[in-house]
């Protein structure tokens, strides 16, 4: 009997200290299965003065945070844009869903001293609102053969319409469509990886929306044609540049295709820092709008 409670007693005496670990392991093992699963460092991409995940001035297919999966990601970020005679500030956010749905919204405030003294204008900004979404539809950044693809729609409402309208916008508010491919290839250049996006856009927007959609010379949606390219130094440098085409839908003003060339400091999954050279060629009547751009992101 003896040698039976004995042979009991050490039985638990093994067993029990087993039991209290398991649970610390099993978390563990969770723990360290949630690290593996949220996406690479700088794959969720900056923010756009547009709100959505991307570059500075051409969103991506690629969803806002690090979020894989089960998981979900929320990103807050303020830019700023100033050529001289104008000055754009941005601040926003995003919220995304296991890698395959983005909300967001962005708040844009357009100061243009130089336009009101030059046209005596009541007012010196224009402000716009912006609420977007974007679903990823087909393929992976890095995973599979096929690029990233989303689907997103911006919806655009202009907020102090009285200068648009004056110019010959036709509307406050309007709707961009966006179909985007991206695609991250690793090792292409010198071992380093090369970030390949497009994206095609149905709008009518006239400067983004800041001096409102269609107008005299054009009231129809047009597809127009953005590209960026980057290449990733190291895990946490990327350089790169963007283009992005324009409608032309006012005889009052012209608008000119948008350029950037940009630096991204992607120190941690928590900061995102983008620097940028901007030629955003004629603004509403003021040529050679050309300045920098600054944009700081946060991913919680």
């Amino acid at each position: 009997m003896k040698k039976i409670i004995g042979g009991r007693a050490r039985f638990c005496a093994l067993l029990l200290p087993s039991l209290l670990i398991a649970p610390t392991l099993a978390a563990a093992e969770l723990v360290s299965d949630k690290i593996t699963r949220s996406r690479l460092l700088a794959t969720g991409g900056a923010s756009t003065i547009e709100g959505s995940a991307g570059g500075g001035i051409v969103p991506m297919a690629v969803l806002a945070g690090y979020g894989a999966q089960e998981e979900q990601g929320a990103v807050a970020f303020a830019s700023y844009v100033d050529t001289g005679d104008y000055q754009l500030e941005v601040v926003g956010g995003s919220w995304s869903w296991r890698n395959r749905v983005e909300l967001s919204i962005a708040q844009q405030t357009l100061t243009h001293e130089s336009l009101t003294a030059a046209l005596s204008l009541p007012t010196d900004s224009i402000s716009q609102r912006i609420i977007s979404a974007k679903l990823r539809v087909a393929g992976d950044l890095i995973y599979t053969p096929m690029p990233q693809i989303s689907i997103g729609l911006q919806h655009k409402k202009n907020l102090d319409f009285l200068v648009p309208a004056a110019v010959g916008a036709k509307d406050d508010s309007g709707t961009d469509i966006n179909l985007t491919a991206t695609k991250l290839i690793l090792g292409a250049v010198f071992d380093r990886n090369l970030l390949l996006n497009a994206n095609l856009r149905y709008t009518n927007a006239n400067q983004t929306g800041l001096v409102g959609f269609g107008g005299d010379k054009n009231n129809q949606r047009d597809v127009v044609a953005e590209i960026s390219t980057g290449l990733l130094l190291n895990r946490h440098w990327l350089v790169g540049a963007e283009y992005r085409q324009k409608p032309n839908n006012l005889s009052f003003i012209k608008e000119d295709d948008w350029q950037t060339v940009f630096v991204g400091w992607f120190p941690n999954k928590r900061i995102a820092l983008v620097a940028a050279y901007v030629d955003l060629g004629e603004v509403a009547t003021f040529k050679d709008q050309t300045g920098w751009y600054l944009s700081l992101q946060g991913s919680f």
